[in-house]
């Protein structure tokens, strides 16, 4: 059963949603600075990918990209790796329940979720004795839950597209 005014999207291509959590991870790599507030896009497409594909994109994955940016940002390692792996388990945990919500209501309740990975990590620093890094680490989680209706635009997009129409399959 689905709910008035959503659409039958084709299957995702494995290699697409790859080739877009590498593509995430190059813009968390890219030079931006070192401020707070910066939003952290490979957690907007990991826990992307976590409700729309839950079989493809796990908490494994989450764990691996997660210790790949340990290892870029010279960071305790695993902190990054702790915060993705949460964050991706309870992606996965309300997947069902998230996907009859409209774009904006998603965002909203995947907002609390930003919130608590950027805690986690946030945590983790203050523990190994680093500094707080200030209140712009506050506005981070509200630019990723901003981001999300961008990232369902944009990720959906390949399957949003008309199947090739053949004598076989008039649609």
């Amino acid at each position: 059963m689905m709910r008035r005014g959503s659409e039958l999207l084709l299957p995702v291509n494995p290699v697409f949603v790859w080739f877009s959590l590498l593509l995430a991870t190059v813009l968390n790599m890219l030079p931006w600075g070192r401020w707070a507030g910066m939003p952290d896009f490979l957690a907007v497409a990991l826990v992307f990918w976590n409700v729309h594909q839950p079989r493809r994109v796990g908490v494994g994955a989450a764990f691996l990209f997660g210790v790949i940016m340990d290892v870029h940002q010279g960071a305790l390692l695993g902190q990054h790796a702790l915060a993705y792996t949460l964050l991706s388990f309870f992606a996965i945990t309300v997947h069902r329940r998230l996907l009859w919500f409209s774009v904006s209501g998603q965002a909203a309740q995947i907002l609390p979720l930003f919130v608590a990975a950027h805690a986690v990590s946030l945590v983790v620093r203050l523990m190994a004795g680093a500094s707080f890094p200030g209140w712009a680490l506050t506005l981070a989680p509200l630019f990723e839950g901003l981001l999300w209706p961008v990232a369902a635009f944009v990720l959906l997009a390949p399957q949003r597209r008309p199947p090739d129409r053949d004598k076989n399959r008039p649609l």
